[in-house]
């Protein structure tokens, strides 16, 4: 692989680990030369800049700033689970501001005025955290984007990308797997996920409406099971926690049966085919993910465990054990299978890193990278 001399100058410096850089010169060479083009001289606004994905997209248009020639870039976060140390590297070249999508006035930010990309991915993710804080997810995802939807429904935006789910499809039937975006799902409204699913939804409605009533370039992205550098081990989400487990060389803890089965999207890929939506020009949505192999939670600990004895010298065991969280399974979904056709046919999208693969390069970046990257 070839890196641009950002990404080269970034690693000398240490500022980013080596998987990192690798990673992020991945989702740079899967966008098209044109693609970058659009993004030259572009004002970029972004919310929830602190999370798991706002760690990789923000590293991302950082690295490639020069090559991209982007204008500004305008990261937004409440820093609800902490304020992260790489902010403060970031934060030389970006506009970095403390703001609560929730209760705060985009207005405010005179800079936010000038935007003409916006990522809206605020909002908490983890079901662990999101059953903690119901309404204040809700509340992300709906007064939140309706905030912005109405300041930018009259500018001159390029596109608007909004941050749905997979969940939105609740548990689908098995004729329903690998999942197209016209399944209209399987959704409890009144469950212990309802606060996200639910939100994550009617986001989605409004996203529909605005577009038809003011042509906003509205793109909605519906993510399968990412994981990755910039996932907390402490994120409380599977793959966080099977990571943790090795890094503590504990045993690996599956608080299942280990038959739920899922497909798993590498960050860099999934990355990818967001800035594709982002740039796309037009209302749509997508699926993002990666079609197979879709593998039991039972067959991702074990390659958690194979990976973590190459890496770490792991010697720990799959085991299996029942949450405290009584909530933890409930609505749970057993299958989790995305069809990607059309984000291929209409975006070019293609994903190409095994979870195998990627698990191993995620383990590598925790491996690499210092305490306060892999910890609220």
């Amino acid at each position: 692989m070839e890196y641009t001399s950002s990404a080269v100058e970034a690693v000398v410096n240490g500022m980013i680990t080596k998987q990192l850089a690798e990673d992020l010169q991945y989702t740079f060479d899967k966008l098209s030369p044109h693609e970058r083009d659009q993004l030259k001289g572009a004002r970029i606004l972004l919310t929830g800049c602190a999370g798991f994905l706002g760690f990789y997209l923000v590293h991302f248009l950082y690295q490639f700033r020069k090559e991209l020639d982007l204008k500004q870039v305008i990261c937004l976060d409440n820093f609800m689970l902490g304020y992260p140390r790489w902010m403060d590297e970031i934060s030389q070249e970006f506009l970095v501001k403390k703001f609560d999508i929730i209760h705060d006035n985009i207005a405010t930010i005179p800079e936010a005025v000038d935007a003409n990309y916006i990522i809206h991915m605020a909002s908490i993710a983890s079901p662990t955290f999101y059953r903690k804080f119901p309404i204040k997810t809700i509340d992300a995802n709906i007064w939140g984007l309706r905030s912005l939807l109405d300041f930018y429904r009259e500018k001159d935006i390029k596109g608007f990308l909004f941050f749905s789910s997979s969940e939105i499809y609740g548990d689908p039937a098995p004729e329903a797997v690998p999942t197209q975006e016209e399944y209209h799902g399987d959704v409890c409204c009144t469950g212990p996920r309802a606060c996200y699913d639910e939100a994550k939804r009617f986001g989605e409605t409004m996203c529909r409406l605005f577009s038809q009533e003011y042509n906003m370039p509205i793109g909605v992205v519906r993510p399968f099971n990412n994981y990755g550098p910039g996932m907390k081990i402490n994120d409380k989400r599977v793959p966080a926690d099977f990571a943790k487990n090795v890094l503590e060389d504990k045993d690996i803890v599956i608080l299942s049966n280990g038959s739920p089965s899922r497909t798993f999207c590498y960050i860099a890929d999934a990355v990818a085919g967001y800035l594709k939506i982002l740039l796309y020009g037009k209302y749509d949505y997508f699926n993002i993910g990666i079609e197979k192999p879709e593998i039991p939670i039972s067959k991702l600990a074990e390659i958690y465990q194979e990976q973590g004895r190459e890496i770490f010298g792991y010697g720990g065991k799959v085991v299996y054990a029942v949450s405290e969280d009584k909530d933890y399974l409930t609505n749970n979904p057993q299958r989790r299978c995305p069809s990607i056709r059309k984000a291929k046919e209409c975006l070019g999208y293609l994903p190409t890193i095994s979870v195998n693969e990627g698990v191993r390069r995620f383990l590598q970046f925790l491996k690499e990278s210092p305490e306060e990257n892999l910890i609220w």
